[in-house]
């Protein structure tokens, strides 16, 4: 299969890319400068220009593919509104690109946000909708599609996705913890995080891309909750720092965005996942990274 990835060269882009060229697929990357082309060249696919802003050169690149893998986000944590504007127009250029080809797109969503009081299943439906919405309301827009013969498949990652060069919602913490002194973490610090290794992910992504219907849920989940007062105690070890709790309200003004989310409880299953697809996800825990020195930068 030719696969059309957007954020090849990104933190989980680079380990998708690599786990598809290995299992024999083509692949050819979304690139923004020659930096991110150059990275892609060096995992043996080929490069298209263009960006989340370029919706053009997205819809060139997926009517020249066999398939999808849309992981590019703008992650701008200032200013998440334009993220989540981005994420919702390349998602539509690229279904309606695929739409009437049967062809696959699988794309980045996530497993936050549902506040049900109970670990979030892939039966759940996104209560995200409408543009202004978390991620544009992308997932309910994309699984609409599935009815216009597009095999959308949505891939909820955990909300860490970790291994070495992480620069996601534990680096952020870990960059706060070193400026103020300490790690916190919310009240008791007994609200939990999905977390899984950026090796299984790749794998996971493949298998939907491969063999998964339209309409299918993956949950790219390989803890289903990891307590933060062990988060921040496995961080203060490693950087040589008190673990101190804090109040929410405290830690969504001292780390903007991140902070606002160290207070919730965000736990979520992958068992049908598992059973459906055949996947044992079996890297490193989010705790073995943090103890490697992945965050210690």
């Amino acid at each position: 299969m030719h696969v059309f990835v957007t954020g090849a060269s990104g933190f989980i882009g680079t380990a998708v890319v690599s786990e598809l060229i290995a299992a024999g697929h083509a692949v050819t990357g979304l690139a923004r400068s020659e930096d991110s082309a150059s990275i892609v060249k060096r995992l043996g696919a080929s490069v298209h220009l263009g960006d989340l802003d370029d919706l053009g050169a997205i819809r060139a690149g997926a009517a020249a593919a066999d398939g999808v893998v849309h992981l590019a986000n703008k992650h701008d944590w200032a200013n998440p509104s334009e993220s989540n504007r981005a994420e919702r127009a390349s998602v539509e250029a690229i279904a309606e690109t695929l739409a009437g080809s049967r062809r696959p797109l699988v794309f980045a969503s996530g497993v936050a946000g549902f506040s049900l009081g109970r670990p979030v299943t892939e039966n759940d439906t996104s209560p995200a909708i409408g543009p202004d919405s978390a991620r544009g309301g992308a997932e309910n827009l994309a699984m609409d599609y599935a009815s216009r013969d597009v095999r959308v498949v949505s891939a909820r990652f955990a909300a860490s996705v970790h291994d070495k060069d992480d620069h996601g919602f534990i680096a952020v913490l870990a960059d706060a913890a070193r400026k103020m002194g300490r790690v916190p973490y919310a009240g008791d610090g007994a609200n939990q995080w999905p977390a899984v290794h950026r090796s299984d992910a790749a794998r996971l992504v493949r298998l939907g891309l491969e063999d998964a219907p339209a309409g299918t849920i993956l949950h790219v989940v390989g803890e289903e909750g990891v307590p933060l007062r062990e988060i921040a105690e496995a961080l203060a070890v490693r950087l040589g720092l008190p673990a101190t709790s804090m109040s929410a309200d405290d830690l969504a003004a001292k780390i903007p965005f991140v902070g606002r989310f160290l207070g919730v409880d965000a736990t979520a299953s992958s068992q049908l996942t598992r059973q459906r697809f055949d996947w044992t996800p079996s890297g490193p825990t989010l705790l073995d990274d943090i103890a490697a020195g992945h965050y210690d930068r």
